[in-house]
């Protein structure tokens, strides 16, 4: 997914905002306008991988929306390493299935035959033992003759008995330490596919949200290292009215009073919800703290004004707010 990052606003520009409302402290305006001026919480696009980018979807000035694609990167080493993952995986899942389900049909008619030439040898040992049992009652061999039939007779049996356990054997599956092992191998492949199908889907990224595109900080051909924003997006949400009041006022000021923000250019005014109100004082420099110089106590307000107000308003636009 793409790495957001919203950055803080300097605290210079609220500086000299202060210093703006010192100097212009015995002008005429109203006594419920105050000054201030516009801030915005830019969402910097980037994604988690490095890559040379290789399209840019979007150009500055642009308004995007959720999940509209913003910018590609090679993707051709993670796609290789994909396809890897992939034969890897189909590697480990035959190997599951075939301890699963014993030997191969083959291999069993292989032991059948064996079987049955074993079988067939068995008979013929049994039929010559029979007949040198009978020949050595009338006196036509010799013990040692005798012995020799027995123990081939035994020896063709012992060897059907081998084989039809082995065609037993052949008929069931693997042992289950071994179905086990291989189980836990083919998640493990399951795991690393997703990884890398992960690393992949990273080389295109879409808008996290919607906004106005104010900057685009690559161009196509460049390479870019992993978590470096490549674009730079202003929701409408994220821009905030700052204004401040002086310590007489603040306390009489409530977290959703609405506001009206009038700046140079605008037709009309913009309304705005106050959303925050600081519990710490600032000062208009110079100061040094007396009973006398109080008023130049001052309060930071936030104040947001809804979202397709939002985008009549622009970063760093000085503003006059008038307290309703």
């Amino acid at each position: 997914m793409p790495i957001e990052r919203q950055r803080k606003p300097l605290p210079l520009l609220g500086a000299a905002f202060l210093a703006a409302l010192f100097a212009t402290g015995c002008s005429h305006q109203p006594t419920n306008t105050y000054q201030g001026y516009i801030e915005a919480k830019f969402v910097y696009v980037a994604s988690p991988q490095s890559g040379r980018l290789d399209h840019l979807a979007v150009a500055r000035g642009e308004t995007v929306a959720v999940k509209q694609p913003l910018f590609a990167f090679d993707r051709e080493p993670e796609a290789s390493a994909v396809r890897n993952a992939q034969r890897l995986l189909e590697s480990s899942q035959s190997r599951l299935a075939d301890l699963e389900t014993g030997k191969r049909p083959p291999e069993i008619e292989v032991t059948r035959a064996q079987l049955t030439q074993a079988l067939a040898r068995k008979k013929q040992a049994d039929q010559i033992l029979e007949s040198d049992k009978k020949q050595y009652q009338a006196g036509g061999i010799a013990q040692t003759d005798l012995i020799t039939a027995q123990e081939a007779a035994d020896a063709g049996a012992a060897r059907v008995r081998e084989l039809e356990a082995d065609l037993a054997v052949d008929a069931l599956p693997a042992r289950e330490q071994q179905i086990k092992a291989q189980q836990n191998q083919v998640a493990a492949d399951r795991a690393s596919l997703s990884e890398t199908e992960w690393r992949l889907d990273q080389k295109n990224i879409a808008s996290p949200r919607q906004g106005l595109v104010f900057d685009t900080l690559y161009r196509e051909g460049e390479w870019v290292q992993a978590g470096n924003p490549v674009v730079q997006i202003l929701p409408p949400e994220n821009m905030e009215v700052r204004f401040f009041v002086p310590e007489t006022v603040v306390g009489k000021l409530k977290v959703g009073e609405s506001v009206q923000v009038q700046c140079d250019g605008c037709a009309a005014a913009v309304p705005a919800s106050i959303t925050f109100i600081s519990p710490q004082c600032e000062y208009t420099p110079p100061v040094i703290y007396s009973n006398e110089n109080r008023s130049k106590l001052v309060f930071m307000i936030i104040a947001k004004p809804p979202d397709e107000k939002a985008l009549l308003l622009h970063p760093g636009q000085p503003v006059e707010v008038t307290v309703e």
